[in-house]
């Protein structure tokens, strides 16, 4: 099987080692048409797109012998601590999320705010982790809390995946410069050009609470989030009654 793919980017490495054995794999480059413009291909000229990066690589025959850490390795201490920890001041930020419209972080002062980076969009297990988020809103704003999720994808790729995945929060484009807000947040890989899979829960007062992150290939889900919120919320219950 002759395969020509995308980038060896570690978001889709075990995406493209897991498509189907097929003969005569005829793939087209690239695919303008997908929703965010230099992306994607097509398998004997159907589109096919849940894989995608903004560079492509060929591969004959079979990937190459690659050494680098794998989506499913855990990142070492020290990639860890880069993001900030409980107790920290989130950064503020502006980013955009439509063409004309902005999310303030400091507007959202005086409730929780959950804070989701995700490596990409359409990317397969970024799109389990953001469905999942969507099916645990009602719970999410059982605590008042606002959830939004970040990647360094534009607001066109943004719409396009939130209206395919039907998403009921708003997708942040830290697009330009490219992952600003990562960086203040410690959670962006310089050698990737891509956020970490990252979670901040940030109380109303604009502290973070509590800071998670995951390996890229492991959806981290809901668990730490809901235990972040319900301590967020009897802290509150005993800051009022010694009030």
């Amino acid at each position: 099987m002759r395969l020509q793919a995308f980038q060896d980017d570690p978001v889709i490495r075990d995406s493209i080692a897991s498509l189907p054995e097929m003969e005569d794999l005829q793939l087209e480059l690239p695919l303008p048409s997908h929703p965010c413009g230099d992306v994607g291909f097509r398998i004997q000229g159907q589109p096919f797109s849940p894989v995608i990066a903004s560079t492509v690589r060929v591969f004959a025959d079979r990937m190459p012998p690659d050494t680098s850490p794998k989506e499913h390795e855990i990142m070492s201490d020290t990639e860890i601590r880069k993001a900030l920890e409980a107790g920290t001041p989130a950064p503020a930020f502006s980013l955009h999320s439509t063409p004309d419209q902005i999310v303030a972080l400091e507007d959202l002062r005086g409730a929780p705010v959950i804070l989701a980076f995700y490596p990409a969009d359409w990317s397969p297990v970024c799109g389990d982790q953001m469905a999942l988020y969507n099916a645990a809103h009602a719970e999410f704003h059982a605590h008042g809390a606002q959830l939004i999720g970040i990647s360094v994808d534009g607001v066109w790729c943004h719409a396009a995946f939130a209206a395919a995945r039907n998403l009921h929060f708003p997708l942040l484009a830290d697009f330009e410069p490219k992952g600003e807000v990562a960086r203040r947040y410690g959670v962006y890989r310089d050698s990737d050009g891509i956020t970490e899979r990252a979670l901040f829960v940030i109380d109303g007062d604009g502290i973070i609470r509590w800071s998670y992150v995951s390996p890229l290939g492991i959806n981290p889900g809901v668990d730490g989030i809901l235990e972040a919120l319900d301590g967020l919320a009897a802290a509150s219950s005993i800051k009022e009654a010694r009030a």
